[in-house]
């Protein structure tokens, strides 16, 4: 499981071809990755912004932002984690996801970025 740790903040990525949402004949390849955000910093924080970037073999990168997470900005008190499920489609059936979440200490309105590490999507099948 890719996981990286920026400012007290850890985030883990867990990744699953859906089969039965895509449509290889198609060039229609789902999949869902689940997100652990743990806050081990001292600091209450929220999460404000997300901010993808999404390649997939042999398309052009493509970008993704916009406000929270699956239409929440979660609060995180020290100790504290929030988990969430998505999803990404491509057409290859292999491609790449990376990117950062924009948070703000409450205490101090100051922000900071932290890193999504980057992880892999692959159709099983492709892995032979």
């Amino acid at each position: 499981m890719p996981t990286t740790t920026t400012q007290g903040v850890t985030v883990t990525v867990t990744t699953n071809y859906l089969p039965d949402y895509s449509s290889p004949a198609q060039e229609h390849f789902v999949f869902a990755y689940r997100i652990d955000i743990r806050n081990d910093s001292e600091y209450t924080i929220k999460l404000l912004r997300r901010h993808w970037f999404i390649s997939d073999v042999g398309t052009v990168l493509r970008e993704v932002e916009g406000e929270g997470v699956v239409g929440r900005t979660p609060v995180l008190e020290p100790g504290e984690t929030h988990q969430y499920v998505s999803g990404c489609n491509l057409k290859s059936g292999m491609g790449k996801m990376r990117g950062t979440y924009l948070m703000e200490r409450l205490a101090s309105g100051e922000h900071f970025q932290v890193n999504i590490p980057e992880f892999t999507l692959m159709v099983p099948f492709r892995m032979n």
